[in-house]
């Protein structure tokens, strides 16, 4: 029996890692799509959140969930389904988590597990997927690592959320002299 080499070690846990991410973001996207009020209800939960038009955001929000965590899971332009998971997460963060103080259990759950998704998103975008995924079968993985990487994830993600913000989110006015 041989004995695991560092960078076994280091691909097995960028593996799991990825794959832990990714089968997240993949559940999510097909809740929203087949479970509870189906897509119809994740589109009346956007609409409550000031999403506009909510029943497209719904579709946008829940086939980028499905897109990353399949990029994430196969290893396949990784920084770009790291990239789906910064931009889903910061979306999450600012229109239903940040006024609940930081705990998930808190009531209207609070925003510590969207924040460590996000950030394992820029993470995994910046290290890549490891020699175990399909970046590194094409040949693809040493030009989509490290800060390539890390800028598609961040920026791209991040500026993408903004830009949908900006875009398309209108809350309801929060008081009477509102």
């Amino acid at each position: 029996m041989t004995a695991m080499s560092d960078a076994d070690a280091i691909d097995l846990a960028l593996l799991v890692f990825r794959c832990a991410v990714g089968a997240v973001m993949l559940a999510h996207g097909i809740n929203h799509v087949f479970g509870g009020g189906k897509i119809a209800g994740t589109a009346k939960w956007f609409e409550s959140m000031g999403m506009r038009p909510p029943l497209v955001h719904a579709w946008l929000a829940s086939l980028t969930e499905v897109g990353a965590g399949v990029a994430l899971v196969l290893g396949f332009l990784t920084p770009f389904g790291a990239a789906g998971v910064v931009g889903v997460m910061a979306v999450a963060w600012i229109i239903n988590h940040r006024g609940n103080g930081f705990f998930i259990f808190r009531p209207g759950e609070g925003w510590e597990y969207v924040m460590t998704l996000l950030f394992c998103g820029v993470v995994i975008g910046a290290v890549g997927p490891g020699s175990w995924s399909l970046d590194d079968a094409f040949d693809l993985r040493d030009d989509l690592t490290g800060t390539t990487g890390l800028a598609i994830a961040a920026l791209a993600g991040g500026g993408g959320a903004l830009g949908l913000l900006g875009l398309a989110w209108r809350p309801e006015p929060d008081g009477p002299d509102s």
